[in-house]
């Protein structure tokens, strides 16, 4: 079986994203929509594509198949965070509902990929539920947590305990807080990203207290992005591997602190497709099959 994904830190066999020339599609296409989408400027298109190419580069240095989302004209900018749209399990993939109404036929898009690429649809979040994948986080292969804010609602988080409920021993939802208002994207992994099984990258000051000291009593060393690194996206980090990880440059502090809890880190410039539309290295994947 070549899918299943109950994990954010096993090593990736099997990678889906969206190249910018089939998200972002030109120049002009980037400035018709990017206010829209309330992103904070316009991206520059070569400059992205260059982005890209090398982000996908250190991709392959450990990932052997890589799968590419085509241009569809029913999908806008945002469609290159291919990791929102639906969640692979062990069982098939669930669509999700997209809280931001811009991207609403983005799960849409995903099915018709992951029919012609053998992984079967599982289910789907339907209205008025909600959800997006970047609030739904893996902690362990039975073990989900959950972000319930403006994009995921309690209705879809619901609706995914229905549908996991013979794959998930338990699942957590994780109240988010109003933070910068619903235009803005807030997803709880936002806050955090496992590192391995007992480490991850955490924003504490973003975190509900009784979710923070659930995960320490899990025994997950927490890893302490500093404020001033925030903004710049250093707790979006996407593990290919236990203790491997992909982050944007220009957070330092972050890097040094990964690196003394013993993990590698590559980093590659996301101003263009990351910083300005607000998604991050993890947010640009969607991984189909985990070891």
């Amino acid at each position: 079986m070549s899918y299943g994904c109950q994990s954010m830190i096993s090593p990736v066999r099997r990678m889906l994203v969206k190249h910018p020339k089939d998200a972002f599609i030109g120049p002009g296409n980037l400035a018709a929509q990017w206010k829209d989408l309330n992103y904070l400027d316009c991206p520059d298109y070569e400059e992205a594509v260059r982005e890209y190419e090398y982000f996908v580069s250190l991709l392959f240095k450990t990932i052997p198949q890589i799968e590419y989302l085509p241009t569809r004209a029913d999908t806008g900018l945002d469609s290159i965070y291919a990791h929102d749209p639906v969640i692979v399990t062990a069982r098939g993939a669930i669509l999700c509902n997209m809280g931001k109404p811009q991207r609403r036929n983005e799960p849409a898009a995903a099915a018709a990929y992951l029919d012609l690429a053998g992984v079967p649809v599982l289910g789907k979040i339907t209205d008025p539920g909600t959800l997006e994948g970047g609030d739904v986080v893996w902690i362990d292969e039975r073990t989900l947590a959950v972000g319930q804010g403006y994009r995921t609602n309690a209705e879809g988080i619901r609706q995914l305990r229905e549908l996991t409920r013979d794959l998930v021993d338990e699942l957590i939802a994780v109240p988010l807080i109003h933070w910068s208002g619903p235009a803005d994207v807030l997803h709880l992994m936002s806050m955090l990203s496992p590192i391995d099984r007992d480490l991850a990258l955490v924003y504490s000051r973003l975190l509900p207290v009784p979710f923070r000291q659930w995960l320490l009593e899990r025994g997950i060393r927490l890893v302490e992005v500093p404020d001033e690194e925030y903004d710049s996206m250093a707790c979006n980090v996407l593990a290919v591997a236990p203790r491997k990880c992909i982050m944007i440059a220009g957070n330092p502090v972050t890097r040094k602190r990964l690196r003394e809890a013993g993990a590698e880190v590559a980093e590659f410039a996301g101003e263009e497709i990351c910083r300005k539309g607000a998604g991050g290295p993890t947010c640009l994947t969607r991984p189909i099959w985990r070891e």
